[in-house]
């Protein structure tokens, strides 16, 4: 799948790069034969958790990556909290970064952390090759990872324009969330749809406008996270086009699931924002075709079997789906919604390299990383437990059908996933935003 769109062409590896693409190519020492195969670049997931170092009970590098394998990714970007302690200062990044290099079977990115009290430590974080700063407008969960009040989202900001980095926020009015939150419990409802309704869309597009109108102007570039509703959408496209420097990322789970899901599903399907309505799905959906939404990640949040359980306030607010961001977008995006899939190439790769200035990964062109995914789009699964590579087999997508398989996943040129078994020999290695100021641009 070339930026251009689909044809059918060689492709030769060399060295762990993209050597030629053209036709009839010499053939070299290995062959694989992709007919009847779509090659797409690798998935580029700037947007999980796998709790490491820490909390590897809950996940660790060295499952989920083999997990993200199995989906067809090759590089994830691994949030800052979640980890003990939290990515928050230089030391923090180092721990990380090297108990990741000894686990993950993939390239991976790592953001900073933004919380009240570390703004003098972004510089340095920028320097250990930050991916960009990670900040909370609500409560996080953990109270290690404290929330930005507004004069730290501000300061953060100005800082991350001085650095030239984006700021990633969760995307939630506190105050809103907070109020109803205490309402519901002072008044003893604790139903699943009583936790869907302390956290409305307006606190989404609230907490948007006022991220928005803060990068605006600090002159700061600005990534908002998990976008739940169309409204969301474009609260951020109108801040764009106003000359916000913002790009838009939604998820796989909110574009599958609604909350009737939740209501059947429980704990397993929970997380914030949280699902929405169907009409809302499908306004998310009729945003991402329209080319408005930049890209899409997992928010892969995993967490033992014992915390997704039991009161559902108090469970823990996290879906585990790595492992079926492609397939959503092929199967509920290409075969249901007639998706083209140089825009899911796009989505996954192409968009999540540029806005984050990561080089020679994203797209299929000579001199870039051989960073591939095989799939056979006419092949259909039913994904059940044991199909899954990460720590626990807890997934709100297992039991159900897809069509459109993964058949092999390449990294720098070495086979790491191939017809549903793990390949890899190698590890992988942290990957750094270029300086490049011709990397930046975003409209």
């Amino acid at each position: 799948m070339l930026p251009t769109g689909a044809c059918q062409l060689d492709l030769a590896m060399e060295d762990g790069k993209i050597q030629q693409i053209g036709p009839e190519l010499s053939k070299g020492a290995e062959e694989t034969d992709a007919r009847g195969l779509h090659v797409f670049p690798a998935v580029i997931d700037v947007h999980l958790h796998f709790n490491e170092p820490g909390r590897t009970d809950w996940e660790g590098a060295a499952t989920g990556s083999r997990a993200l394998a199995a989906g067809g990714g090759a590089v994830f970007f691994d949030m800052p909290l979640n980890s003990t302690p939290c990515t928050v200062n230089a030391r923090e990044f180092d721990r990380k970064r090297a108990a990741l290099e000894n686990a993950s079977i993939v390239d991976f990115g790592l953001w900073g952390g933004l919380v009240p009290g570390n703004i003098g430590d972004m510089a340095e974080l920028a320097e250990r090759g930050a991916a960009g700063f990670k900040a909370f407008m609500c409560d996080s969960g953990l109270p290690e990872f404290a929330r930005a009040d507004d004069d730290t989202l501000w300061e953060g900001l100005k800082q991350a324009a001085r650095l030239s980095l984006p700021v990633a926020v969760h995307a939630e009015s506190h105050e809103l969330t907070g109020a109803l939150s205490r309402r519901m419990i002072e008044q003893g409802r604790s139903a699943i749809r009583d936790f869907l309704e302390s956290r409305p869309i307006v606190a989404e597009v609230e907490a948007i406008q006022r991220a928005a109108l803060f990068a605006g102007e600090a002159g700061a570039r600005l990534h908002i996270v998990h976008v739940s509703s169309g409204r969301g959408v474009l609260a951020a496209a109108e801040a764009r086009a106003r000359g916000v420097d913002v790009s838009i990322e939604t998820c796989p789970h909110y574009l599958f699931f609604t909350e009737e899901d939740v209501e059947r599903l429980g704990a397993i399907a929970k997380c914030a924002p949280p699902l929405r309505a169907p009409v809302h799905r499908e306004a998310l959906w009729a945003e991402l075709a329209a080319g408005v939404v930049d890209i899409v990640a997992s928010d892969h949040s995993p967490a033992p079997p014992e915390l997704k359980t039991g009161d559902f306030w108090k469970s823990w607010g996290g879906i585990a789906g790595v492992q079926s961001t492609l397939a959503v977008l092929l199967d509920q995006g290409f075969h249901q919604r007639a998706l083209p899939l140089e825009r899911i190439a796009a989505l996954l790769a192409a968009n999540p390299a540029r806005r984050f200035r990561i080089p020679g990964k994203g797209s299929l062109r000579p001199g870039n990383d051989a960073d591939l995914v095989l799939a056979d789009l006419s092949g259909s699964y039913t994904l059940c437990a044991e199909h899954l590579h990460q720590r626990y087999p807890l997934s709100p997508y297992v039991g159900r059908r897809f069509r459109g398989t993964v058949r092999q996943t390449i990294r720098l040129g070495e086979t790491i996933f191939q017809d549903g078994e793990i390949t890899a020999r190698s590890l992988g290695r942290l990957v750094r935003p270029s300086k490049e100021q011709s990397c930046t641009s975003w409209d």
